[in-house]
């Protein structure tokens, strides 16, 4: 009986530490564009921060967030380090780098373009 257990025992373990490590992953990555390192979403697509945000909280609703897609965060993602989760008007979970939400630019089409930046200068490159 003992063999049988261990391997079940081992198999729940990594399973544990796959999910763990899942949830512990970055949700973004640093690439570097035209206005140098920035923070990418999973596509490679630019992520930026808008002025008008208050620590932890976004103020970019309704059109703002059509123009402007929230990086969103899965219901069990959890915070780790300078990354964390905060709860968008709506009551959905966005990312926040360093307690500035995080957005995507519906300018840009392809990975690695800067077209937001600087926009109504309030939007800006997220920078690691």
């Amino acid at each position: 009986m003992k063999l049988f257990l261990r391997p079940a025992i081992l198999a729940g373990a990594l399973v544990a530490a796959s999910i763990a490590f899942a949830q512990s992953a970055a949700p973004a990555k640093v690439a570097d564009t035209s206005k140098g390192k920035a923070l990418v979403d999973a596509k490679g697509m630019t992520l930026y921060t808008f002025d008008r945000d208050t620590a932890g909280k976004s103020s970019c609703n309704g059109q703002c967030a059509q123009n402007w897609p929230p990086l969103m965060a899965a219901a069990g993602a959890a915070a780790s380090g300078e990354w964390s989760v905060i709860t968008r008007d709506d009551g959905s979970k966005q990312w926040a780098y360093k307690g500035k939400p995080l957005y995507l630019w519906v300018k840009d089409t392809k990975p690695g373009e800067v077209t937001g930046d600087g926009v109504n200068n309030v939007w800006h490159v997220a920078a690691p």
